[in-house]
């Protein structure tokens, strides 16, 4: 199997604000690195390309957590779509654009696993497209549960993929797309 040459990278919420330390320990701190290593691999092929932005309330000021983390900061010409909610494509032209392009395959990365990638990557297969998300490109934090139990990065991450993987998407690393392009 190969990925065709208009399979879509779809880079999600790669941004500042989760370089903040108040956020706590996270899993697969090469993540942006692997993001990256696909994102050249992507551009040397001519392949296309969507930065996707989360901005929950446009209406506040802009800060510098809001920004595409520089290490996969979008060229001139590369589609930035702004959401506002969980899911890439609810409130942007993502269907539409992928449609008009004759796009079928996506290949999901980006942060957080569990929260906008699990979302995005459901509503990709539910929409009628064929979603790839990368394992080691996705990454997501400890989080203290509502009964007060810590849950590490690492379980809540793997669930997430253990939940999508063959209903939703393929779940392959990094290493693995690269080898199918």
């Amino acid at each position: 199997m190969k990925i065709s040459l208009n399979a879509a990278l779809l880079l999600i919420d790669v941004q500042n604000h989760f370089d903040d330390p108040s956020l706590g320990r996270r899993n697969n701190p090469n993540a942006e690195q692997n993001m990256a290593a696909l994102l050249h691999v992507w551009r040397k092929t001519n392949r296309p390309v969507i930065h996707i932005q989360h901005i929950s309330d446009p209406s506040l000021p802009h800060h510098s957590g809001r920004d595409i983390k520089d290490i996969v900061a979008p060229l001139p010409g590369e589609p930035v779509l702004v959401k506002h909610v969980n899911s890439a494509f609810i409130g942007t032209s993502l269907e539409r654009d992928l449609k008009e392009a004759g796009i079928e395959t996506l290949v999901i990365v980006g942060l957080t696993t569990e929260h906008c990638v699990s979302t995005t990557t459901r509503m990709a297969k539910n929409l009628g497209f064929n979603p790839f998300i990368v394992s080691d490109a996705t990454a997501t934090f400890d989080t203290v549960s509502f009964d007060g139990k810590l849950y590490r990065a690492e379980d809540i991450h793997n669930h997430a993929l253990v939940s999508l993987h063959d209903e939703f998407a393929a779940v392959i690393a990094t290493k693995g797309i690269l080898a199918l392009l």
